[in-house]
């Protein structure tokens, strides 16, 4: 099933991508070895399927070797793989110059190793198609939870982006961009070309004013640091949506995700440690010991159910001179409106006119 959608996408591909890779026939896109249908069943191994990926279609010198993936596959072993790679490139750290956006491989990283991980894995299913606008641009809504990669997330831009062809662009936190660990667990630049926004205003308002469909969680980082005994309880919501709605006119859809608190349970977040490390969250559970033991599944998360409810388009404000109370007003009625729907979905109820 994969090779044969892998050809459909070669159709697409931009001949600049098989110019940046160094192995094999690039007419035939990515084909899953052997080893690959391994790693997508193995949790360590989701970290080496996203890097050789990444490898089959750039050039990436500074990258993770063969023998060091097989490290990564056993206990202990990605410490050493780390020690290897960091002698390897003279002591600093990797570099990459591929820091911009494409098209093509957001694509092809779509369809050849999202497909299987969402479709098989998290079961994601998008509801109330009914409400999905058919044109861009949008500011997509969601909460946001689950104090681990943000799978919530990357589920709910494929699912759009499979609906509607859309090139989503999700706005995410600094750290995916540019901590040491994500430097060292993903090629540098991966976040930046797969589409991802940094959470920084100016960023977000040069996308909104390019007229793009942003994935948004108006939490930010206070719906996964909220913790397991806060699960489904939404968190303050920012206001620099509905200010840039306004501003822009661009219309805001709210989506309501019921199942990602589940990809991490039990979790709570060790606040002081985690601000000593200047890490986004520093979740202690009953996997936190099997993350210690295999460090490559940070970029993993239990099996949930993902099911995610597109509410009814937000009518677009008009921009007044006091336009932080008017977004705070709005931003509240939005989160209130959407915590009632995720309650009575969660409850198994139909759903209110209102809620819609």
């Amino acid at each position: 099933m994969i090779n044969q959608k892998s050809q459909s996408y070669i159709s697409v591909i931009n001949p600049q991508l098989q110019a940046f890779s160094n192995e094999g026939d690039r007419n035939s896109g990515y084909k899953y070895s052997w080893f690959d249908w391994f790693c997508l069943w193995y949790p360590p191994g989701w970290l080496v399927l996203f890097n050789r990926h990444w490898q089959h279609y750039h050039s990436d010198p500074d990258g993770w070797k063969w023998y060091e993936y097989g490290l990564f596959l056993i206990p202990g072993g990605f410490y050493l793989a780390l020690l290897i790679r960091w002698l390897r490139l003279g002591c600093r750290s990797p570099r990459n110059e591929q820091t911009e956006f494409n098209h093509n491989y957001q694509q092809a990283f779509r369809q050849e190793i999202l497909t299987p991980i969402i479709k098989k894995y998290f079961r994601a299913e998008l509801q109330q198609i009914e409400n999905l606008p058919a044109t861009e641009p949008l500011i997509v809504v969601m909460n946001h939870a689950g104090m681990c990669f943000p799978w919530d997330f990357i589920t709910l831009g494929y699912l759009l982006s499979e609906k509607r062809n859309w090139t989503i662009k999700p706005l995410a936190g600094v750290a995916l961009f540019e901590h040491p660990w994500i430097v060292w667990w993903l090629p540098v630049g991966w976040s930046n070309v797969l589409g991802g926004i940094r959470a920084e205003f100016k960023a977000f308002e040069s996308a909104v004013k390019e007229r793009q469909v942003i994935l948004y969680a108006p939490e930010g980082l206070r719906g996964p640091q909220k913790g397991w005994q806060k699960r489904y309880q939404l968190q303050n919501f920012d206001i620099s949506f509905e200010q840039l709605s306004q501003r822009y006119q661009v219309p805001v859809l709210p989506v309501v995700c019921v199942g990602s608190e589940n990809l991490h349970p039990f979790a709570i977040n060790m606040k002081k440690i985690q601000r000593l490390f200047k890490l986004p969250f520093l979740p202690i559970s009953p996997l936190i010991l099997l993350l210690a033991i295999f460090p490559s599944m940070g970029v993993w998360a239990m099996r949930a159910r993902l099911r995610y409810y597109i509410q009814s388009l937000e009518e677009i404000g008009v921009e007044v001179d006091d336009n932080r109370t008017e977004a705070y007003q709005r931003a509240q009625a939005l989160k209130e409106k959407m915590q009632k729907s995720m309650d009575i979905k969660r409850a198994g109820m139909p759903v209110p006119q209102e809620c819609l």
